[in-house]
């Protein structure tokens, strides 16, 4: 998958912007600021029609304006697909190849691409609701299935939990309670399956990764913990369900999920130092993008959002040298530093594009091959 061509209309801090892109890699330098990250976002949000770094959508709009529009030129095996995303009025839309979808969720899979970024560390750092997100992500974009399990189950629990919340001190409806049940047994284990799968396809190449990035004889694991190793969905619900009138929510089920990470058979999150924690990141990552790469046959746009500051060198070096491997495709990098990334492209086999933000957002193209 390659993006050729991008334009920005009052989006974040872009006025108007439109670039060009290399087919290999791309660095957006600048001081911090500047509209480097807020560009890479762009290419995000035409993937996952997201932000990854907003949750609140009009955050995401120019400051003073009541709107953006986004539109990527993609070329995926020759063929030409134009992704147009909206929001205007409070309303988001989006269309491939001048078709709207219907629903935004029949996006999700068509681009594929993987981010690494500092906010990355919430994944090791954060509650469970961190680590649920990340994998769900990458299935999402794996199986169109799961991702319709999934928002048939987000929604159920929601219903479930309004009816037990409004059930509280009238008699309670058992039909219909049960019918909550039923749909979150019946999608719930497919979801549970799938979770267990690709923590087992990836475990592998996570710790190849680590052990190539590190240069260090670490061992590192990630255990799925789930209520439905022990018990069936069903069991889980009935025996809980007293306790979930009281309550007055669904105190048991896949949403309580974690994957825990660990290093040496200990903590990550407890135990690893910055180094070990950022560099299993970046290894789950790279094996995120395998995954993705062997399963849809189609090679990811990979975006890099200042993952060289705070690496040692030799931790550089080792990425460069994954880098130069050539099973990437398509590269966005953010840095503040032109001369460390300057450093590191020299080392790189590749084309690069080189964009210089100022302090305006305006850009000026270096090509560094």
């Amino acid at each position: 998958m390659i993006l050729k061509l991008i334009s920005l209309v009052n989006f974040k801090n872009h006025e108007n912007l439109k670039v060009h892109f290399s087919k290999h890699v791309n660095c957006f330098l600048g001081d911090n600021g500047v509209g480097k990250t807020n560009l890479l976002d762009s290419i995000y949000y035409l993937s996952f029609c997201k932000s990854y770094y907003n949750s609140f959508e009009f955050d995401n709009v120019r400051y003073g304006e009541n709107f953006f529009m986004l539109k990527g030129h993609f070329v995926n095996n020759d063929l030409d697909l134009e992704i147009k995303g909206s929001l205007t009025n409070k309303q988001k839309k989006f269309k491939f190849n001048e078709k709207q979808y219907e629903k935004l969720s029949d996006h999700i899979g068509k681009i594929p691409v993987v981010i690494i970024t500092p906010l990355d560390s919430g994944i090791i750092l954060g509650s469970g609701d961190e680590r649920r997100k990340f994998i769900n992500k990458l299935l999402c974009q794996l199986d169109r299935e799961y991702l319709n399990h999934l928002i048939t189950y987000n929604k159920t629990i929601k219903q479930r939990n309004a009816f037990l919340k409004d059930s509280n001190q009238v008699s309670l409806n058992e039909d219909l309670l049960l019918t909550y049940d039923q749909t979150l047994c019946d999608v719930g284990h497919k979801i549970y399956l799938k979770r267990k799968e690709c923590i087992d396809l990836i475990i592998d190449s996570v710790q190849d990764y680590y052990d190539f990035i590190s240069k260090k004889n670490e061992h590192v694991n990630i255990i799925y913990k789930s209520e439905l190793h022990n018990s069936s969905f069903k069991d889980l619900l009935k025996k809980n369900r007293p306790k979930d009138r009281v309550l007055g929510f669904t105190s048991s089920g896949l949403h309580r999920d974690d994957f825990i990470f660990s290093i040496n058979e200990h903590s990550l999150k407890k135990s690893g130092s910055q180094g070990q924690q950022k560099t299993f990141l970046i290894g789950l990552k790279f094996a995120y993008f395998d995954l993705l790469k062997s399963t849809l046959d189609i090679t990811p746009i990979l975006l890099l959002d200042d993952i060289f500051d705070k690496l040692d060198h030799g931790r550089v070096e080792q990425i460069v040298r994954i880098l130069n491997k050539n099973q990437f495709g398509q590269i966005f990098i953010t840095d503040t530093s032109f001369t460390r990334i300057d450093s590191i492209m020299d080392k790189v086999n590749i084309g690069c594009k080189y964009f210089m933000f100022n302090k305006s957002g305006l850009y000026e193209e270096k090509l560094k091959k």
